[in-house]
């Protein structure tokens, strides 16, 4: 069975200003790395200091956060793991929005119209659980094959990417938003894999 842990990039200028971040490439605050490296005791305990697969987002925020909290491991950067693209919205808050005519269709819509010139969220949603089921896959496949079905996973990326997967495929059954996690925070699941059935058994959170 193999153990993954879901991690969420730590803070960003962005993050501290409420802003829509997907496409903007921002790094982590300076501040942000200190309080990162305290994590490490965390994942010690937990057993996934050293995992045997680390996946991450090409976003910098995310690369930076995986060479902070797993600092010997060589990162396998997954291109559809990167955040929604939030268009028009994008870098921008809700007070910078407040009056956007296409901000309040959205807002309307409970969150669920397109992004103008950006995501659909069905279509960022298939996008992440597209790509973290072929990677989960291809990780039991490759372990069964040694002979070895157990395996540590850790993922570094995005709140939106979290959220995405765990509404399809985490145990207990939440709606996206009722996933979301902070900054640096993420949850240790243990991965059910049987035919086509996809479970994520969530442990702990992080």
């Amino acid at each position: 069975m193999l153990e993954l842990l879901m991690i969420r990039h730590g803070r960003t200028k962005g993050n501290t200003e409420k802003r829509y971040i997907g496409t903007t490439d921002e790094p982590l605050l300076a501040s942000e790395r200190a309080r990162l490296g305290t994590k490490q005791e965390d994942l010690k305990e937990m057993g996934m200091l050293r995992p045997d697969v680390l996946l991450v987002s090409p976003m910098k925020r995310c690369v930076e956060t995986a060479e902070i909290l797993f600092p010997e491991a060589d990162p396998v950067v997954v291109p559809d793991f990167r955040e929604c693209d939030f268009g028009a919205f994008e870098n921008k808050n809700y007070q910078e929005l407040d009056g956007n005519a296409d901000y309040q269709r959205w807002i309307d819509s409970g969150g669920r119209l397109p992004f103008p010139g950006g995501e659909s969220m069905q279509s960022f949603q298939e996008r992440v659980c597209r790509a973290f089921r072929r990677e989960i896959s291809e990780l039991a496949l490759r372990s069964e094959r040694r002979g070895k079905p157990d395996g540590k996973v850790a993922m570094v990326v995005h709140g939106g990417t979290i959220m995405a997967a765990l509404e399809r495929y985490g145990f207990p059954r939440k709606s996206y938003y009722d996933w979301h996690v902070e900054n640096g925070d993420g949850f240790l699941l243990s991965v059910r894999e049987t035919g086509d059935d996809l479970r994520l058994c969530v442990r702990c959170g992080f």
